[in-house]
């Protein structure tokens, strides 16, 4: 059997279901001839039978081997199991193996959910076919009669599963089998199935083309990696994208994505049905049967399109239909959508009358327009709408910063900023913005500069005017502005605050910014918006805000940092080290090489630096660092502290222990598919006092020990520093000045800076 099996997986022109089939049909053969010679001539009342992926005919190349013997009172059943087990254990498979009469196989099914659904799929292998034909049709009904329970219970898993697993779509290394939108979905849609007709018209073959699509990467990511599992890692994506998808790895992960979402709405939409038919009659939580809007209305709690309407001479109805779904959180029903789909014309230009009005109240309701959103996409009905929508559907963004493909990032966002429109003066902008912001991604070059020319051709056609589509391409064009300059930069300095505001130009665009940087940072991830970036952010709206509207830079003050109780150390002249939460704080003398030390602590005790703020003023320096890592076990704080003092003091040999510890500790993480770069670039014009060294480097295991480090070697006095780390890439700023105070201005001071922050880099070992 080994033989066969690295035959069929050697062979390149055998890829997903049709390697499955091979390996099932070699299997089955080779199987047949053991139970024959486990068992001799006497075969009655004995049934070799597989279940699971070996059941329905998709054996990957590491799945689990999956079999019953089935017998009718045979006396030498247990001498023929062993005679017939021993064999596949000597070839190395994973077995699962059960020997089972057929009342104890209905048994055990009768109460446990695994077990009843692998008898569902059951599939006669070898021997007395009577027994796997009596098995399978006993089980069937036995899942029948008890469809109510069972559907409950499946419901549940699938839910369960799903919190465990997360997005197939959306993850950056997506659980192909147990995720949202995996290949168990469509299993369990199978299952269903048997007990009651769920699925409607059509959900089959959409759910079996998606299916393949899953299957065909499982399979080869088996292939490729000679081990189970079916999590398609970064570092696996590539190999698999050269065999499925001619070494794209974008394209493979746009596939996956767009099978996955199908499988995760089909779900979706079926088991709604399903819950709706569990529960019994209840109250319309959407309220009563009524008309809504010109051909929508609410009947039995769902969207339904006036069978008189006509999508074809009013395009917006699709829109119109959305947003009383998203309004009442309920769905269009499936004869509705149908129509829809197959009378929707491309919007025209310009847009029609209440189009523009209606896209705007759906992405108003916030959250709850997502779900809608994906209905239409699903039935093309949203390329329609907006055919630049087609560039960016299901487009992967492979780094370990963002969770979502472009088109799910752009409507989280859409619904982030929806949810808070009452902010701003201009809500239609907000959310129109929110949702074209990255609508660039989709086309080649830089995704900014093109996404200003889509905005600035779309806006018109939408019905907006010219004031109006200045605004949105300004979003476009200084979405990333706000939180760059508020981690990157100093926001007490002048220079920086007259930067943005001559960039932004207006309290509205200002305004506008504001509230879609919050949108965007929290549908990037959980590490794009924190407490920390959150207040950076609104020190810089603030003071930005304060000078656009006519005042003086000095009439603002800024609170994210420091804060009066920092200032107050700073006059006490006193020197304090206090870990509390996620953040260190010390307050110290300023000296060269202050941050370096506190940095190289931290570093030495296993703590992660997320973020880092730091300032100098009258001779005190005080730093903040927000951490990740700290484990109680180890002593928490406690024994923290103590090393940043003892390391202030001059007691540690920093040096020398965080390298044994870049020696001793790897962490893993995820590889991004575009590996962060090195590079240091040093400004001299964003501030008046200061020279500004940026530093971009693939985060490392003593990397902010390194710089600071290489900066202390050169006498540069911290002035301001920023860190924050994004993924896999740090961005490092630092304010500093020479020994006498003033900027770096001798080019070959400048050359012999970036040779030693280079050098320092070169030492890190990267994570």
């Amino acid at each position: 059997m080994t033989l066969a099996r690295d035959e069929i997986l050697a062979n390149g022109a055998l890829r997903g279901r049709a390697l499955c089939l091979a390996y099932t049909e070699a299997v089955d053969a080779w199987l047949t001839g053991l139970l024959a010679e486990a068992a001799g001539d006497d075969l009655g009342g004995l049934a070799l039978v597989a279940v699971g992926g070996y059941g329905r005919a998709e054996l990957a190349p590491q799945s689990d081997l999956d079999v019953l013997l089935l017998h009718h009172k045979r006396g030498d059943i247990r001498s023929v199991a062993e005679r017939l087990w021993y064999p596949v254990w000597d070839a190395k498979l994973k077995l699962g193996h059960a020997v089972r009469t057929v009342k104890e196989a209905l048994q055990l099914a009768a109460d446990d959910l695994d077990t009843a659904t692998s008898l569902l799929e059951v599939r006669h292998v070898a021997g007395d076919a009577r027994l796997t034909e009596e098995l399978a049709e006993k089980a069937r009904g036995q899942w029948r009669k008890r469809s109510r329970r069972w559907l409950g219970e499946l419901q549940r898993s699938v839910e369960q599963r799903h919190d465990r697993a997360g997005e197939v779509a959306f993850l950056l290394e997506p659980d192909l089998k147990d995720g949202r939108g995996g290949l168990r979905d469509v299993h369990a849609l199978r299952w269903a199935e048997a007990a009651q007709r769920v699925l409607l018209e059509g959900d089959d073959a959409t759910l079996q083309a998606a299916y393949d699509v899953i299957l065909d990467v499982r399979v080869e990511l088996h292939r490729l990696t000679g081990r189970p599992g079916d999590v398609l890692t970064l570092e696996e994506q590539d190999d698999v994208a050269a065999v499925l998808a001619g070494g794209d790895a974008d394209l493979l992960m746009g596939r996956v994505a767009a099978a996955a979402r199908t499988v995760a709405w089909t779900s979706d939409e079926t088991w709604r049905r399903v819950g709706s038919t569990l529960v019994g009659p209840v109250a319309n939580a959407a309220g009563r049967d009524r008309d809504l809007a010109p051909g929508v209305a609410l009947r039995d709690g769902e969207i339904h399109v006036d069978v008189h309407a006509d999508p074809a001479g009013d395009p917006a109805l699709c829109l119109r239909a959305a947003g009383w779904a998203a309004r009442l959180r309920t769905r269009i029903d499936r004869g509705s959508l149908d129509r829809l789909a197959e009378r929707t014309p491309v919007f025209p230009d310009p847009w029609p009358p209440g189009a523009l009005d209606a896209l705007v109240a759906l992405l108003r309701e916030g959250p709850a327009a997502i779900a809608p959103l994906e209905t239409l996409d699903q039935r093309d009905l949203l390329v329609r709408v907006l055919p630049e929508w087609a560039t960016v559907r299901s487009k992967p963004q492979r780094n370990a910063y963002h969770r979502f493909t472009v088109d799910r990032h752009l409507l989280e966002t859409a619904a982030n900023a929806g949810a808070v429109a009452d902010r701003v003066a201009r809500p239609d902008l907000l959310v129109v913005g929110a949702l074209l912001h990255d609508i660039g991604k989709g086309y080649p070059g830089d995704h900014t500069e093109v996404g200003i020319e889509v905005v600035e051709h779309l806006g018109p056609r939408m019905g907006f005017g010219p004031d109006d589509v200045a605004v949105l391409a300004e979003m476009v064009r200084h979405h990333l502005l706000l939180p760059d300059i508020a981690t990157r930069r100093d926001v007490s300095d002048d220079g920086t605050i007259r930067l943005v505001a001559e960039a932004v130009g207006s309290p509205l665009t200002l305004e506008l910014l504001a509230t879609l940087t919050e949108a965007d940072s929290l549908a990037t991830s959980s590490a794009a918006w924190s407490s920390w970036k959150a207040s950076l952010v609104r020190d810089l709206v603030d003071r930005t805000g304060h000078v656009l509207r006519g005042g003086e830079l000095h009439e603002v003050a800024w609170s994210a940092f420091p804060g009066p109780e920092h200032l107050a150390l700073v006059a006490a002249r006193r020197t304090v080290v206090k870990g509390e939460g996620d953040r260190l704080t010390v307050c110290a003398h300023d000296r060269p090489g202050l941050f370096g030390r506190i940095a190289g602590a931290l570093t030495i005790n296993g703590l992660d630096v997320l973020e880092a703020d730091a300032h100098s003023r009258d001779g005190m320096a005080v730093s903040v660092f927000r951490v990740a890592g700290l484990s109680e076990d180890r002593g928490g704080w406690t024994r923290v502290v103590a090393d940043v003092e003892r390391a202030l003091a001059g007691r540690l040999a920093l040096e020398a222990r965080v390298a044994e510890r870049a020696r001793t500790y790897r962490r893993r993480r995820s590889r991004a598919a575009s590996p962060a770069v090195t590079k240091v670039v040093v400004d001299n014009d964003v501030s008046s006092s200061a020279t500004v060294v940026e530093v971009r480097a693939p985060d490392a295991i003593g990397l902010l020990f390194r710089i600071t480090h290489a900066l202390a070697e050169m006498q540069l006095d911290i002035r301001h520093a920023k860190v924050q780390t994004m993924g896999p890439q740090v961005v490092d700023s630092f304010y500093v000045c020479d020994a006498a105070g003033g900027k770096l201005t001798d080019p070959g001071y400048l050359g012999e800076l970036e040779r030693a922050v280079l050098h320092g880099l070169s030492l890190t070992t990267p994570g």
